[in-house]
């Protein structure tokens, strides 16, 4: 709805232009005004309900009450009623928050702000001093949430379900640890992503992911097509002991950035290259000669633990090529797992580390929350995936 420019005019009538968006200038005079003709409006419908069903209920005046809002301190006037039945919509009896406040601190929150920096930007930008038990309270709503979501019904069949973990400083009994975060992220079989979970653990075990195994389980998951892991031992026997039709698949970026780790950095983008000749092959005999060929090349001979890792792997990166192309590409071209852990990474580490497992969690669960809002459409790899699915896995697939 457009605003009458006569009217605009008259707001602006004799303001100084410098002043118009400053700390109690026109907007939140607007914003005032505005608060108390709703709440105003409120109680007049509120009466003539009343009215309708027989009492005699009227007005009583107002109180001041001061509520937060998400650009400054408002004091507004709070219409009564001698009957003391009204409560407003707008601004309920106890809240002392204007709708959008608790919203843009958890925002905050998201990005990676400590709760000093989100009183910090608060303060310069608006001048509200908040507490930073507030700030605490606030974000700790979003617990509430996170155990919600960790304990949803899942859906009875994945296609696909990368599973990873990056690690992150958590203080625990007055020690800072370096504690595991573990992620599960499926692709659905029309081609959407979805994050199944979040757990926080002190090691990266076998044991422990054989319990993450059976509480999705015990969630409503009765098969996983295809399981892509990191390289740790223990970890595919953990997923066939409650999956046991489930093909575990080592995952290929994670094989190339260890590779990486073992060279320096001049050298790393050839040695990239001539990998490809591994894991691009038609067959796994193909794949293992390639493997044999870099290990005696110059790039093997100079970093001899590069071949040794694939080859202490190599159980769990022959199943990749029984795959066609278009099943290969999502598993290692999109590999959206590395992507979403390169947006926990950003946001972990301005913190340095974390005071406990569920300011960790909260800060984890409200970025993987952003990050899902952006994924508008399926990797355009699916398409030719999902019919290469649904030859190789049949009912299992389609079901």
């Amino acid at each position: 709805m457009a605003i009458d420019k006569e009217l605009l005019d008259q707001l602006l009538a004799g303001r100084d232009p410098q002043e118009l968006f400053g700390k109690d200038r026109l907007l939140d005079e607007l914003k005032k005004a505005l608060s108390e003709r709703m709440l105003s409006a409120e109680l007049d419908d509120h009466l003539e309900n009343e009215a309708e069903a027989g009492g005699t209920n009227r007005r009583n005046g107002s109180s001041a009450k001061t509520v937060l809002t998400d650009t400054s301190r408002l004091t507004l006037a709070i219409p009564r009623d001698r009957a003391g039945t009204f409560d407003p919509k707008l601004i309920a009896k106890y809240q002392r928050r204007f709708p959008g406040f608790d919203e843009k601190i958890v925002s905050m929150y998201a990005r990676g702000m400590t709760v000093r920096q989100i009183r910090g930007h608060l303060e310069e930008l608006y001048g509200i001093d908040v507490s930073p038990d507030l700030i605490s309270t606030i974000t700790d709503a979003v617990l509430e949430t996170v155990a919600e979501w960790q304990g949803r019904p899942l859906d009875s069949c994945y296609p696909l379900v990368f599973f990873d973990a990056i690690r992150v400083k958590i203080r625990d009994e007055g020690f800072v640890r370096n504690k595991a975060v573990y992620i599960a992220l499926a692709i659905l079989p029309d081609g959407a992503k979805e994050i199944l979970g979040i757990w926080i653990e002190q090691t990266e075990g076998a044991q422990f992911w054989l319990r993450v195994m059976n509480e999705l389980k015990n969630r409503g998951v009765a098969d996983i097509l295809i399981a892509v892991v990191d390289g740790l031992k223990g970890f595919p026997e953990a997923i066939n002991a409650v999956f046991p039709a489930t093909i575990v698949q080592t995952c290929i970026v994670h094989l190339i950035r260890n590779s990486m780790g073992f060279a320096s950095w001049k050298d790393r983008k050839l040695i990239a290259q001539s990998l490809r000749s591994i894991y691009r092959a038609e067959t796994a005999d193909a794949g293992r000669a390639a493997l044999d060929a870099f290990d005696e090349s110059h790039w093997g001979r100079k970093y001899p633990a590069i071949a040794q890792s694939w080859r202490r792997h190599w159980e769990h990166v022959i199943p990749f090529f029984a795959f066609p192309e278009g099943v290969r590409r999502i598993i290692y071209t999109t590999n959206a797992i590395e992507a979403l852990n390169s947006k926990l990474r950003r946001a972990v580490r301005t913190r340095g580390h974390f005071p406990g497992d569920d300011a960790a969690m909260k800060l984890l669960y409200l970025v993987l929350n952003q990050a899902a809002e952006e994924w508008k459409r399926a990797p355009r790899e699916w398409f030719e995936a999902k019919v290469q699915f649904a030859v190789i896995f049949g009912e299992r697939f389609s079901a």
